[in-house]
């Protein structure tokens, strides 16, 4: 978990990380979350005389934010967890603000990072799964039941491996970081080899690694032409894990997605520029989001 207390200006006053806790069981995490929040809120009191006026928390999986459940995370094992609710009462009644942990982060992008200025984005990071956040004109989409975006879900090779939604050959079992590092660990026989590992093997020329990594940019060219015909957005955002990777994933995939389109116009295929800050940062603008929608009203 990464959080921070950030000022009305956007600084960023303290950092922290923690890790969630999760093998400990769902009702742990939640805990785990709600200690973390007060721990920052105390330190806010002590290091500069104030307490938070507001809070903002992204969490994965199913969300309703209007709601602030946090409906299903199959990985965390939760369902229907009031976390606005138990995060304001924790903190004393101050407003919160809950959201999807990859929307969040597509927030972020949006407003001050590689989207910025950019009516229309998708932004999509590659990490252990594949997510998306539809950026529209300064807001992101969440859809009608809290789960616009997931294009990690499209069924690019159909009949292919099983994914965690039941369904096969989605989008994230063959193209998330995850998945490379998968499939290189069992072409090169280290057990405990990942992406990066992969992406270093394809920068010092090995045949195999390029094929992994040649099937896995192949089937996320196929997933974001699907998304860019459906969304039509003006900037692709790349982020997570397999980003880091630079012109090794950006170079073949910007040609894999010239190649797959027809009528479509050709977006601007671009690295975020947050880094795994992008959520806890979305996180802090919706929470100064809030405040500004109760002073309005």
């Amino acid at each position: 978990m990464k959080a921070a207390l950030a000022g009305a200006d956007g600084t960023l006053l303290h950092e922290a990380r923690r890790p969630t806790g999760r093998e400990r069981g769902p009702a742990d995490v939640v805990e785990t979350i709600l200690g973390f929040a007060t721990e920052l809120r105390d330190l806010g009191r002590e290091r500069f005389g104030s307490t938070a006026v507001a809070a903002g928390v992204a969490v994965p999986g199913i969300v309703d934010e209007a709601a602030g459940i946090a409906v299903y995370a199959a990985n965390l094992g939760w369902r229907d967890v009031p976390m606005r609710e138990l995060l304001s009462r924790r903190l004393g009644g101050v407003p919160v603000a809950l959201g999807h942990d990859v929307r969040t982060g597509g927030l972020a992008e949006g407003r001050i990072g590689a989207g910025r200025d950019t009516d229309r984005f998708l932004f999509v990071p590659l990490g252990t799964g594949i997510a998306g956040a539809i950026g529209i004109g300064g807001g992101i989409e969440a859809g009608a039941h809290g789960s616009a975006g997931e294009i990690g879900h499209i069924v690019v090779r159909p009949g292919g491996r099983e994914c965690g939604c039941r369904q096969r050959g989605c989008l994230e079992t063959v193209a998330s970081a995850a998945a490379v590092g998968r499939d290189w660990a069992a072409v090169c026989g280290d057990p405990a080899a990942g992406a990066a590992d992969c992406a270093r093997a394809v920068e010092s020329g090995d045949r195999r690694a390029r094929e992994v990594w040649q099937h896995a940019v192949d089937a996320l060219a196929d997933g974001l032409v699907t998304a860019l015909t459906l969304l039509d957005p003006r900037t692709l955002i790349i982020g997570g894990g397999l980003a880091e990777a630079g012109d090794t994933l950006f170079a073949p995939l910007r040609e894999a997605v010239r190649r797959r389109v027809t009528f479509q116009r050709l977006p601007s295929i671009v690295p975020a520029a947050l880094g795994d800050a992008a959520g806890c940062l979305g996180a802090g603008l919706l929470a100064w989001d809030l405040l500004s929608t109760e002073v309005t009203a």
